[in-house]
């Protein structure tokens, strides 16, 4: 079964939305095919999001948040080195292995905050569209064209 559609019909009729088709057309091959570490996406209100990954076993240190131009990475690398002293495991259930997670982000969303807590990393993003970007109401004048006062004629001396 193919999943490919053909969007050059749209390039060619459209201006401005590359980045659109390029993400349609990747298919957001970014992602992991295996799905670790698993993630909850929430909306928190108007313009409000919250991203929860579950992280068990990595520490602040171990997990590294990154945010650019309208993407957001986050990466865990575990940093312990088993030690000869240290336990030997008959079973190791808890995935420890390292990770890379990317998000797209629209504009003007931005990441307000990051916490770790019991095995789960909360990114907290938020949408904040600058003044200048956000509709007004423009005041329309009159029918007439404006009126400029015409400069006066210096007078000569008699």
């Amino acid at each position: 079964m193919r999943n490919d559609f053909d969007l050059t019909p749209y390039r060619r009729s459209t201006v401005g939305f590359d980045r659109l088709f390029d993400l349609l057309e990747s298919g957001l091959r970014s992602e992991t095919a295996d799905g670790y570490p698993p993630f909850d996406l929430e909306k928190d209100g108007d313009e409000r999001y919250r991203i929860t990954l579950a992280v068990a076993g990595f520490r602040r240190d171990e997990i590294e948040i990154t945010a650019q131009q309208n993407q957001l990475v986050i990466a865990g690398r575990k940093t312990e080195e088993e030690r000869e002293d240290g336990p030997r495991f008959l079973h190791r259930g808890i995935a420890a292995r390292a990770f890379e997670r990317r998000f797209q982000l629209a504009d003007f969303v931005q990441v307000r905050s990051a916490e770790l807590a019991d095995g789960l990393l909360t990114v907290t993003l938020e949408r904040e569209i600058p003044d200048e970007m956000k509709p007004r109401k423009i005041e329309i004048g009159s029918g007439g064209a404006p009126q400029l006062d015409a400069p006066e004629k210096p007078r000569l001396a008699a």
